[in-house]
């Protein structure tokens, strides 16, 4: 199917939303790394996706939240119904309040949960009307459009951190706000700061007291969820990106390229440069 089958409202280059509406399913080929906060909305239809190299199947209401830098590309898709939300992290990225719908909240900048919740037919229904309501916004020349479209945007993603606490209640206590806490940081500082002595120290608490809590809750222990975070890296970077090995290694804040090399080689049986050629056959 071609990009101009595909209906796109904007506001100010920093909100859009995109939608796919026909009567015969069609497919959709979209693939590479988002430099925008990206809600998809497979409403109806089945599509094989690939998210930062995992494949997620689907044959029902399907949402996924995706964030700057991930991974996205389809593997397969026959889509009747969709829409997708795209916007900037000018336009809507609360810090300091409503913290589970926040662009570091439940549902975006999360790779350690499953990026999507599924809404049942009443839930379908006041997505429906909210995504109407964006739509005849956007359409509109009316005054105020940016908290008004704001505003709806984070009704939608409300009821979808709703849905989501609905099938899988959200956690509070101490060990599993710690996690919560450390993986945020290994998303900020995974490029300057490689091991668990570090961000222990940011969270004030010793690298073995950490490990322990992490043991207690069946995750990963830190010191892999941190080389994870640079491997999962390094491969957006050897598949979407030209840039050499070296320059990868840099930036990935390893002062020694052959290192980096066997850092990689040890997690995943190849060398980069086999890793990227391969990716490209």
């Amino acid at each position: 199917m071609a990009v101009q089958d595909i209906i796109t409202y904007s506001f100010n280059d920093i909100f859009n939303i995109s939608i796919v509406d026909f009567d015969k399913a069609c497919l959709i080929n979209e693939s590479g790394q988002l430099n925008t906060y990206t809600i998809y909305w497979i409403k109806e239809g089945k599509a094989d996706y690939n998210i930062d190299f995992k494949t997620y199947a689907i044959d029902k209401s399907v949402i996924f939240f995706l964030s700057p830098g991930q991974i996205f590309s389809v593997d397969n898709e026959k889509i009747k119904t969709a829409y997708k939300l795209s916007f900037k992290r000018d336009f809507y990225c609360i810090q300091t309040h409503d913290k589970e719908v926040s662009c570091n909240g439940v549902l975006f900048n999360n790779l350690y949960e499953t990026p999507f919740v599924s809404p049942s037919e009443d839930e379908n229904k006041k997505l429906q009307f909210i995504i109407d309501s964006l739509l005849d916004e956007l359409k509109s020349e009316n005054t105020g459009q940016y908290d008004l479209l704001q505003a709806y945007l984070k009704q939608f993603i409300v009821n979808s951190v709703r849905i989501k606490k609905e099938i899988t209640p959200l956690k509070t206590d101490e060990e599993t706000v710690l996690f919560k806490e450390f993986s945020l940081l290994v998303e900020q500082f995974y490029k300057e700061e490689h091991t668990v002595t570090s961000y222990a120290n940011r969270l004030g608490i010793s690298p073995k007291s950490l490990t322990k809590h992490f043991q207690r809750l069946g995750f990963e222990t830190p010191s892999d969820i941190i080389k994870n975070r640079i491997i999962l890296e390094a491969k957006r970077q050897l598949s979407y990106t030209n840039n050499s090995v070296k320059e990868i290694a840099f930036m990935l804040g390893f002062n020694d390229p052959a290192y980096f090399t066997r850092f990689f080689k040890k997690a995943l049986a190849v060398s980069p440069l086999q890793y990227r050629n391969k990716d490209a056959n």
